[in-house]
């Protein structure tokens, strides 16, 4: 299934790219010159969540954005399952395919675990790393557990599915200040139907069922990763990844790590604070 929606090219002004992946047909953007950043979002989220950051950086880094499979304008193909697992193959693959040396991985959410598990696997190709209010290590923390459970019951996927209360609850609920109509419908267009919502009903269930996954990246990681120029910009307010718990573990995995808090942003920074994302990616990776 494809997507029948055109974002608007002055809310996203960027030429559409494409990439037949083995599952399905991937949409990403490939902007600007110079030393790559791959740019990795989260749930329920797609590639429109960099604009502003994209927009900033495109004069002096070639920056690439990347739909997931269910996310964005990439296809929702039959038979694929939208799991953690298969996101960060298929970024695998378009990574091979751009064929991309001295890269800069940054992942938000569950961009984290999808762009580091793909990095792991190409350390060779990658030269630094940006993590935003994201875990690489299983989710223990018993709300986020509990929010999973919930929100994989029979109602609550129905919910997701025909009322498609990830994007409107918990990603437009907490913008409204910040979003202008155009940019909240963005989200809201790419995921218009039930059948365009699959890949969003399966993420609340990876909290649990990629813990697997996760705890081969909490080794990985700090193993394979670790001595990468990292940098970690967080929301303070967050109730999601809470700095407490999440910034000591990030602050443990690498060691040459900056560290940049965002007192009054939340979960979903780049919409909050992008120029203050944009202006540190700059200036440690310049």
């Amino acid at each position: 299934m494809g997507i029948d929606y055109v974002p608007d090219s002055e809310l996203y002004p960027f030429e559409s790219r494409w990439f037949g992946s083995s599952s399905g047909r991937v949409h990403y953007i490939d902007e600007g010159e110079g030393r790559p950043i791959v740019f990795c979002h989260g749930s329920p989220t797609w590639s429109f969540l960099y604009r502003r950051i994209v927009s900033r950086l495109r004069g002096g880094f070639r920056c690439i954005a990347v739909d997931y499979l269910g996310f964005g304008l990439s296809e929702r193909p039959d038979g694929f399952g939208y799991t953690v697992a298969e996101h960060t193959g298929v970024l695998g693959e378009l990574l091979d395919h751009l064929c991309l040396d001295d890269a800069i991985v940054v992942g938000h959410d569950w961009g984290g675990p999808v762009g580091l598990g793909a990095a792991v696997d190409r350390a060779a190709r990658v030269s630094g790393i940006v993590v935003s209010n994201t875990v690489f290590w299983p989710i223990d923390p018993i709300p986020n557990r509990a929010f999973s459970a919930i929100m994989n019951t029979r109602p609550m996927q129905r919910r997701i599915l025909d009322r498609n209360i990830l994007v409107e609850r918990f990603l437009l609920g907490g913008l409204q200040k910040v979003l202008s109509l155009g940019e909240a419908d963005a989200y809201r267009g790419v995921q218009a139907s039930p059948e365009a919502r699959r890949g969003l009903a399966v993420m609340p269930g990876q909290i649990r069922e990629a813990r697997p996954l996760l705890a081969d990246l909490a080794v990985d990681v700090p193993a394979v990763l670790g001595d990468k120029r990292a940098l970690a910009i967080w929301g303070m307010r967050d109730p999601a990844f809470r700095p407490r718990t999440c910034l000591p573990r990030v602050r443990s995995a690498f060691r040459d790590l900056d560290v940049i808090e965002l007192p009054e942003a939340g979960h979903f920074i780049q919409e909050q604070a992008p120029d203050a994302i944009a202006s540190a990616i700059a200036e440690r990776f310049s």
